[in-house]
């Protein structure tokens, strides 16, 4: 026998190396909205209260809003709402377009503004290069929420860029001033191609880094943790764009890559068997205890697997 060989009814333990991102959860935008909604004084605020909207994408996060006795309501439940209806409405971190804080007014509707400090300086900038007479090229998803809203900030100039098909029907006059914004949460990768084809096109472009430091951090790491692990773990909701792109990153590098929104989503643990490392990243729209109680299902899938 060798020396390397194993004694006889000798079991090698598996390792399976669990690493949490150190970027993972709620970033500072969506702690900040959920912190002012949580603290909300039940007995001064004006009912009823309504979100517009999901405060934030995920489940649980909702539930506990709903406990507190806030309802949600859909913009055009808002928009068709009698005064009287709705006492308070909480702006979520997404932002809105500023017809909303004028429709509050008319309805005498007092106003929760969590729209993150991020976002708005995004819209700022689209408010104020179209009064600069810019065409203003915004990179993010048609559909999302805070895209919507500084795309109505910008005074509905904006050309929506969401993927390489937008890019290549991109049609401006070449004397037109050019400012590419993009949403907080947009690829940067995606926002880097769009700068480069727009400025072969449009020599005299310009751009505005409007990507959060957070989502910056968190697609940079994803990047080397899928590259370094057998298995990723990416925890958010579909309907979180960050989420989503931290996924989409991490399937282009680690084909055992996982996108779930909780630890009832988790495969099963027979899904870790020969993986040594396990990476675990979250959107920022991903609460604490929901990472914690993903971390806890993995350590029971290891000591699952290491009592085979």
């Amino acid at each position: 026998m060798r020396k390397t060989d194993p004694e006889p009814g000798f079991r090698m333990k598996i390792v399976m190396k669990i690493t949490l991102s150190q970027f993972a959860g709620f970033c500072d935008g969506v702690r900040r909205a959920f912190d002012i909604v949580d603290n909300l004084d039940s007995d001064k605020v004006k009912k009823p209260v309504y979100v517009l909207g999901s405060l934030v994408h995920n489940r649980d996060v909702v539930k506990k809003i709903e406990e507190k006795g806030i309802k949600k309501i859909d913009l055009e439940g808002f928009t068709r709402a009698k005064e009287g209806e709705i006492g308070t409405v909480i702006i979520t971190a997404h932002g809105v377009g500023p017809q909303i804080y004028g429709l509050a007014k008319e309805k005498n509707i007092d106003i929760v503004d969590t729209t993150c400090p991020k976002v708005i300086k995004v819209q700022r900038l689209a408010q104020a290069y179209s009064k600069r007479g810019y065409a203003i090229i915004l990179v993010g998803d048609k559909e999302h929420k805070e895209v919507k809203s500084i795309f109505e900030w910008g005074n509905g100039r904006a050309t929506i860029i969401s993927d390489r098909e937008d890019l290549k029907n991109i049609n401006l006059a070449q004397s037109e001033k050019i400012i590419i914004l993009s949403q907080t949460t947009q690829s940067r990768d995606f926002v880097d191609e769009v700068y480069g084809s727009v400025k072969e096109k449009y020599p005299d472009a310009e751009i505005a880094n409007t990507i959060c430091l957070a989502t910056n951090q968190r697609q940079d790491e994803i990047k080397k943790i899928a590259r370094e692990s057998d298995v990723v773990m990416v925890i958010g909701s579909t309907e979180s764009a960050n989420s989503t792109r931290l996924y989409e990153i991490a399937k282009s590098l680690n084909k055992k890559s996982v996108f779930i929104e909780s630890d009832e989503d988790m495969p099963e643990c027979g899904f870790f068997k020969g993986a040594d490392t396990v990476a675990v990243t979250a959107g920022a729209s991903t609460p604490d205890w929901i990472i914690e109680r993903v971390i806890a299902r993995l350590e029971s899938c290891k000591n699952s697997l290491n009592a085979v």
